[in-house]
């Protein structure tokens, strides 16, 4: 699967986990260079709290666009070391 904003690819993986039809990608398979730090949180009641980061290419940032639970409640541990996207950026095969 891949992760895609703005044309690049930003996260490439045969390794993805799919939970409520989002894409997990495990963290080394995403480009680091592309995500900027988000002091933004939400909390889902059965995974916990999840923290966010801006999507960030050729300039254009797409804030809070990629989130990821550090600590996730049990029910989710096998998303733990994992990022998942929205708003606008394309994931396909």
């Amino acid at each position: 699967m891949k992760a895609l904003w703005n044309d690049k690819v930003i996260a490439e993986s045969s390794e993805t986990v799919v939970i409520e039809g989002n894409h997990y990608f495990p963290v080394e398979d995403v480009k680091s260079e592309f995500l900027l730090n988000s002091d933004h949180t939400t909390f889902c009641p059965w995974k916990g709290e999840a923290s966010y980061y801006h999507v960030a290419v050729d300039g254009d940032v797409n804030e809070n666009a990629a989130w990821y639970y550090a600590d996730p409640k049990e029910a989710a541990a096998v998303i733990k070391g994992r990022l998942a996207f929205w708003k606008g950026v394309k994931i396909e095969e």
